[in-house]
């Protein structure tokens, strides 16, 4: 009994440290962004002047607002993009019992394995070839190709071993179709591992940097990561803007995490199963 004690007291004080380590970078970022241009204090002082300059600043001195429509619509329309093409293709990977649907499974899980940098380069030659560069359309087709192996994954095990086929059969005995049956039956009961997939793949596409960099060069749009980096200068940096715009950035990706928050829990705790 005192063992269990003494583990449960080891456990709880390791979780507060972990939680105390993690909460010291982000109360740096929000303690240097409200801090005053100048200020050469120790970061982890509290600003005893804190002011919302820096944040006006970086609003009005980048291309941070368009910046952010840019990234909302390549985010939105990507994740709408592979949401949709994966949830297709996952479902008969998962009630297939051929030998070609397990080998063409581990196929898109190969795509795990290679980094995008490898295939970035004739990427971008064909882009050019077709003339996409400089536009979002570049991004999504990139997106779309580079998360589709995690997407496709993930949905597959949720369909394995959260869903039963027996809903499927059941909608098929009272004269549903096929089609029918994975629109109206199983999509809906794949909510909580589609709210994961929206997730995750919009964070990444969210804070990508290295793509839009090269994919958007001399187009006149950006990114938010992009845009955050027009205040490196060759000679001088503005941190103090450069942090209050990374607040700015978070913004919307924390409100989309908070609304599909209870369908991520589910979607992990789902795959789990099993």
């Amino acid at each position: 009994m005192r063992t269990s004690r003494a583990s449960s007291v080891t456990l709880n004080v390791v979780a507060y440290l972990s939680t105390v380590l993690f909460l010291i970078p982000v109360y740096i970022l929000i303690n240097l962004a409200f801090r005053p241009v100048g200020d050469t204090t120790s970061p982890l002082l509290p600003s005893l002047n804190a002011t919302l300059d820096n944040f006006v600043g970086a609003w009005t001195q980048s291309e941070l607002p368009k910046s952010i429509i840019t990234s909302a619509l390549v985010t939105t329309i990507s994740c709408l993009v592979v949401v949709t093409l994966a949830t297709m293709a996952a479902y008969p990977l998962a009630r297939s019992t051929a030998r070609w649907s397990n080998m063409t499974f581990y196929l898109f899980l190969v795509g795990l394995l290679l980094p995008f940098q490898v295939a970035i380069l004739p990427v971008y030659v064909q882009m050019r070839d077709i003339g996409l560069l400089g536009s979002i359309w570049s991004l999504v087709i990139f997106y779309a190709g580079l998360q589709m192996p995690f997407s496709i994954f993930i949905i597959t095990t949720f369909l394995r071993t959260a869903v039963s086929p027996e809903y499927e059969e059941a909608a098929r005995i009272d004269g549903c179709s096929d089609t029918k049956a994975f629109f109206f039956i199983v999509v809906p009961l794949l909510r909580p591992v589609l709210g994961t997939v929206i997730v995750l793949n919009a964070v990444g596409i969210w804070n990508d940097f290295f793509t839009p960099l090269l994919f958007l060069a001399g187009s006149g749009q950006s990114t938010i990561p992009v845009a955050i980096y027009s205040f490196v200068g060759a000679f001088s940096t503005n941190w103090s803007f450069i942090f209050a715009a990374l607040i700015i950035s978070m913004i919307p990706i924390l409100v989309l995490y908070l609304i599909f928050q209870r369908f991520v829990i589910q979607g992990f705790a789902g795959g789990l199963k099993g």
